[in-house]
């Protein structure tokens, strides 16, 4: 199953790609709000597995907005695939990756203009986010992905020399200027992926591949990622995690390379699909 957030409202995608509308089409017993839905994950799974849908209707994918707009909470990780860590020049965590938050007003949907910040470094980190369906705490691994919904496409754009300013990093703030997470363009349910556990996910700027990787290298898999976070904190339903991004980030080449105004960037996750951000000088 597919969802989307098309102008505010939640939609189901159909095989062609086409959207039908949630709150039409199951008479009103679900609401057009695309955050609504996660707070009643499994009986809105039970009635989209039967629902005889009418036809959809295609659309623009820049109407799309985040599939899940409104979380609760952001957690991002860090480090998370071992040549990513090298490139930083860190150690790969062994027990409890880096976590950090991404704001809620960076949050965007997956075709965007984002502004460069004045006199920063801005690069890409493409990622895989789980978005939760139900509430997790202290969950074990082996039932993690029970209380995942599904997983949609991310970028973890950061802005360095914010995230890098003062005694300690600032990586909250270096990584939530506006626009600076979008996500997209739509949530895939788990049981749609080949393996869950291994899928493709790369990036370009401007036609030039930067990064290529393959979930099966994290380091912290999603259902690991879910049991460690949930023996700290609730996880709530509409939750994200940003999974990590792999090798090729702009920090870690020589010469560094940053985003320039004017160019694009272009997110691929396989069997999800694709963000495009395209920046502009503030």
């Amino acid at each position: 199953m597919r969802i989307a957030n098309l102008n505010g409202r939640l939609v189901l995608l159909d095989a062609s790609g086409a959207a039908v509308d949630v709150e039409e089409a199951s008479g009103g017993r679900f609401t057009a709000d695309p955050t609504a839905v996660y707070a009643r994950w499994a009986e809105f799974r039970a009635w989209a597995d039967a629902a005889d849908l009418p036809p959809g209707t295609p659309f623009d994918a820049a109407d799309l907005g985040a599939p899940s707009p409104a979380p609760a909470q952001i957690l991002a990780i860090g480090l998370n695939y071992r040549a990513h860590a090298d490139e930083s020049g860190f150690a790969a965590p062994d027990t409890l990756p880096p976590v950090f938050t991404k704001f809620a007003s960076s949050l965007t949907g997956p075709v965007t203009e984002v502004a460069l910040p004045e006199g920063g470094h801005t690069d890409w980190e493409v990622e895989l986010v789980a978005v939760i369906g139900t509430e997790a705490y202290r969950v074990a691994e082996a039932d993690a992905w029970d209380h995942v919904a599904g997983l949609t496409a991310g970028q973890d754009i950061s802005e360095r020399v914010t995230q890098m300013v003062g005694p300690a990093p600032q990586f909250g703030l270096g990584k939530s200027f506006p626009g600076f997470a979008p996500t997209g363009p739509c949530l895939v349910t788990p049981d749609e992926f080949r393996d869950r556990d291994d899928i493709e996910l790369s990036c370009a700027l401007d036609g030039e591949e930067m990064q290529k990787g393959r979930t099966r290298d994290l380091i912290f898999s999603v259902p690991a990622l879910v049991a460690r976070l949930s023996a700290v904190l609730p996880l709530r339903p509409g939750d994200l995690i940003f999974t990590g991004t792999p090798a090729g980030v702009g920090l870690g080449r020589s010469p560094q390379r940053w985003i320039a105004p004017g160019e694009v960037l272009v997110s691929t996750i396989e069997g999800i699909g694709e963000l495009r951000q395209t920046f502009v000088a503030s």
